[in-house]
């Protein structure tokens, strides 16, 4: 396919409003692509269109970049343009059109002569039509360019590229070299143009884009093998897929929706993607990290390979974090996390300055069976038995604790439709220093890259009140020195009514705090129970309000949890009833 018939059916897209018509003209741009046969040519001229369409040069789960500047782009295109206009003249059209594609094909190309013009296609002759192929395989060259003199390479390539160009064709070619497409064609649009162009269902290519994260193999396995090529794709190790994603949700719609929770502690780290075969007499064990983005960051992260070396014994995808700690374990601040992810240089001493551990959650792919369409249960059980625990346990024995609890780098998952024990299980991460919990619909199969509804992370609290402290209960235990369990109220006239208690979301640093500041107001004493003179207010958050009789307001915070003190706020500046019953009713 010649470059300027791409640009020419890219046009037509862009200039589509109606969803349903731009998949329609994605779907003739690749049946006319899949018509373009090159013999022995890979990747196809099908496989390459499906990802120009998206302004992609490689497949999705490929971290190769062209790594080349916008300022090198400019460069490229005023070489092309002629020996009166510069890059700084580039960028000054740009800050008046706004757009780089339409700065491009604002200038006649194809009259630079010398030996950089012919760099660009693989040909001696500017004036041959420049192909979809050519433009690849220099993008390609471009990619791969090393070393002393690489950038100036770079721009010879693509100024070759450009002075080859129409404008229609270098408006597309400057977008897809700054990854700025802008033709309304995303993923979803792709996969259903894959679905009409080579009549095959649209479910079936989602699962086969899942599993492969390669639009341009599917289109082309679509087009070659049909509904049963697709089905044949499977996941493979060291070709990383899109994480599963979760989106904001409460504990309330977590078991209205799903009767029974899944939960797992939240952890404040990197997300990582672990890919890992293990070695024999004659290969050695390959581990492979990549990062959300599908980065690979393998060399960043020996103690993940370290931990695959020792632990796994088949071969395995899993999903999961690296959270950085300190000398005693304890977990550290994303931000230290961040100081180690994408390392490059200095490893070693990088991680003796912070160090991390990696934490999995999922099981993708175990001794060659996917596992995207197993429920979570199943998938952690599997990944449970990966890591050295039992091959099958209940992942609660009824008391808040687990059989999971001494397997190295697993998660815990507990299973429960008590919400007083997701509110336990939530404070005892908080107390570890974690951000709380994550809340996964038990039976949910896993998702590559969906932001759906059976993955949650605990929404943030929406709404917060200004409440008095009018008792506390005395700790057990190492918190027996310590008050807690703080009984809170809101103003009623001249009085104060009860509005439920709140013993989470403070650290045991924390609790020594209030308690030295309620000590002094503390009226009287009956055995664990204090009652409070109203004197110091606390901003609470909480997920709901409830009517309730168990306290003299009526009502009930439900999940309420300690943010902070309220120096600037006396008892008569705290929240009222009236305020409580109003939220109540929104």
């Amino acid at each position: 396919m010649e470059f300027a018939t791409f640009a020419d059916r890219a046009g037509t897209i862009d200039a589509e409003a109606a969803d349903l018509e731009i998949v329609a003209r994605v779907r003739d741009l690749l049946a006319a692509a899949g018509d373009d046969a090159c013999e022995g040519a890979k990747p196809e001229t099908l496989e390459l269109v499906a990802r120009f369409a998206q302004g992609r040069v490689f497949p999705a789960w490929d971290s190769t970049t062209l790594d080349i500047g916008p300022s090198a782009c400019y460069e490229a295109i005023a070489r092309a343009a002629g020996t009166n206009v510069s890059a700084d003249d580039i960028e000054d059209r740009l800050a008046d059109v706004g757009e780089i594609g339409d700065v491009a094909a604002s200038y006649d190309f194809g009259g630079q002569q010398g030996l950089s013009a012919f760099t660009g296609g693989g040909t001696d002759d500017s004036s041959d039509d420049l192909t979809v192929r050519e433009v690849y395989e220099t993008l390609v060259d471009l990619a791969h360019a090393e070393g002393s003199g690489s950038q100036d390479r770079k721009v010879d390539l693509l100024f070759g590229l450009f002075n080859r160009c129409s404008s229609e064709e270098a408006r597309y070619l400057a977008r897809i070299v700054l990854s700025e497409m802008r033709i309304g064609v995303g993923e979803g649009t792709v996969r259903d143009a894959i679905a009409g162009a080579f009549d095959v269902p649209e479910d079936r290519v989602e699962r086969a884009l899942q599993v492969s994260n390669d639009y341009g193999r599917v289109a082309r396995i679509a087009r070659d093998e049909g509904l049963e090529g697709l089905d044949a794709m499977e996941l493979e190790i060291g070709r990383p897929v899109q994480a599963m994603l979760a989106q904001a949700g409460t504990v309330t719609d977590a078991l209205e929706e799903w009767d029974e929770a899944g939960v797992e502690w939240k952890y404040d780290g990197a997300r990582i993607q672990l890919h890992y075969v293990p070695g024999d007499a004659e290969t050695t064990a390959e581990t492979r990290v990549f990062s959300r983005n599908m980065e690979e960051v393998t060399d960043a992260l020996p103690e993940v390979v370290e931990f695959a070396d020792d632990t796994l014994e088949e071969p395995v995808i899993l999903d999961g974090e690296v959270v950085a700690i300190d000398e005693d374990g304890a977990p550290l601040p994303f931000q230290e996390v961040l100081k180690r992810f994408r390392r490059k240089h200095d490893v070693a001493k990088a991680r003796e300055d912070v160090t991390v551990r990696p934490v999995f959650f999922d099981c993708l792919h175990a001794d060659g069976e996917d596992l995207l369409a197993e429920p979570l249960t199943t998938r952690h059980d599997r990944l449970r038995s990966v890591l050295g625990g039992a091959d099958a346990a209940d992942h609660t024995d009824g008391d808040g604790t687990t059989a999971d609890a001494d397997v190295e780098g697993l998660s815990l998952l507990w299973l429960t439709d008590d919400p007083d024990e997701i509110e336990s299980i939530d404070a005892d991460a908080l107390e570890a220093g974690h951000e709380g919990i994550m809340l996964k619909n038990p039976a949910s199969t896993y998702s590559p890259g969906r932001r759906g509804k059976h993955w949650r992370k605990r929404k943030p609290d929406v709404e917060t009140l200004d409440c008095v402290v009018t008792g506390a209960e005395w700790g057990e235990g190492r918190r027996a020195t310590f008050l807690g369990t703080f009984e809170l109220a809101v103003r009623a006239g001249d009085d104060l009514e009860t509005v439920g208690k709140v013993a989470t979301g403070i650290t045991d640093e924390k609790l020594a705090e209030l308690t030295e500041l309620l000590e002094p107001h503390i009226a009287t004493e009956d055995g664990q129970d204090v009652d409070i003179e109203p004197a110091i207010v606390f901003e609470v958050g909480y997920e709901e309000i409830q009517t309730s009789p168990t306290y003299s307001s009526g009502y009930a915070l439900r999940f309420p949890r300690f943010l902070s003190v309220r120096p600037d706020k006396d008892p008569a500046d705290a929240d009222s009833l009236e305020r409580l019953a109003r939220l109540h009713g929104q």
